[in-house]
């Protein structure tokens, strides 16, 4: 599917043409196969290895490829020495990226939170792994210090964990103990003002500095939330129909937010019982505001409407108690 063709989508079960038989061919190349559909019809099989593939790369799961399911499947098709791999804007993105920013971190280049986006971060990692390496600095992924990464990596020994994971830690742990002079950037798509507005009030009351963010494009509420320097980014979302409460934060490439993860779990510990409402769990996924915030980030879903409007007040609250016992740790 050339990128002139993104107008096709979302493709989903019943349709059928070239751009069809372009994800099918993808989806067997990443071994989400065989798929017993005629080549160019999505029909059951195609909707079952779409799904796989969402589940396995943290997507939302719903059998439709969408622009952020297209994207992903191209971006896994990439490999390591594939391409020259550089900062640009837009920045390059793919399973490349992410496999050069686990290797530099095991070599304690800490290129940020593995995301498999070439950002500033991992610009710098790599020119202090080739001035380490005595190559030239041009912040270039050529050859030479493709050969030169795998060889070193090779004769190191595994590390315990990362060096993005290790810093991630310090940084929460030299973190103030409570709400006061935090930036919190809270994000809202719609449809849950007034909990908002009451989740906001309480915020400030605790000392904390709060920017609303509104845009209904995820991926500029990442950036808004990167350019105001939040300290932790929560997105409240309504699940009209869906009863319970759900809380995502990021994880992909065999890397996750630590600070997200336990903010997720913080959460699920007090919003479900203040709601009323079953409890769904924590969950790691790798959705655009996830995967592109810099900071600690969750997205907490809830439903149905009814209870949240009835119980926004509540809802608030326990949002207040979740951030104030994650804010004073301990830290794993």
């Amino acid at each position: 599917m050339a990128a002139g063709r993104d107008a096709a989508l979302p493709l989903r079960e019943g349709d059928s043409g070239e751009a069809v038989a372009d994800v099918q061919d993808r989806l067997r190349s990443l071994g989400y196969g065989p798929i017993s559909d005629v080549a160019g019809d999505f029909g059951r099989a195609t909707r079952a290895s779409v799904e796989a593939f969402q589940r396995h790369r943290g997507l939302r799961v719903d059998g439709v490829c969408g622009t952020q399911t297209w994207q992903t499947l191209v971006e896994a098709g990439h490999r390591l020495g594939d391409r020259f791999l550089y900062r640009r804007t837009p920045m390059l993105r793919g399973d490349d990226v992410a496999e050069l920013q686990q290797r530099l971190c095991a070599l304690g280049f800490d290129t940020g939170r593995v995301d498999g986006i070439f950002g500033d971060t991992t610009a710098r990692a790599l020119r202090e792994f080739q001035e380490n390496a005595a190559l030239p600095v041009d912040g270039i992924v050529g050859s030479d210090t493709l050969r030169e990464l795998r060889r070193v990596a090779a004769r190191a020994a595994p590390p315990l964990q990362l060096v993005s994971t290790v810093r991630a830690r310090e940084l929460l742990r030299h973190s103030p103990p409570t709400l006061s002079g935090r930036h919190v950037a809270i994000g809202e798509p719609g449809g849950l003002a007034a909990p908002l507005a009451a989740f906001r009030r309480r915020l400030v009351a605790h000392g904390a500095s709060v920017t609303t963010l509104h845009h209904p494009d995820d991926s500029t509420q990442a950036q808004q939330a990167n350019g105001v320097g939040a300290d932790v980014y929560l997105m409240l979302r309504l699940e009209p129909e869906r009863a319970g409460t759900l809380a995502a934060f990021y994880s992909g490439y065999r890397d996750e937010s630590v600070g997200g993860r336990l903010l997720a779990e913080a959460i699920q510990r007090v919003v479900p019982d203040a709601l009323g409402v079953p409890d769904l769990g924590a969950h790691g996924m790798s959705i655009v505001v996830l995967r592109e915030t810099r900071m600690p980030a969750v997205i907490v879903e809830v439903g149905p409407a009814a209870t949240v409007v009835e119980h926004g007040s509540a809802l608030a609250e326990a949002l207040v108690r979740a951030l104030a016992a994650w804010a004073s740790g301990p830290w794993e």
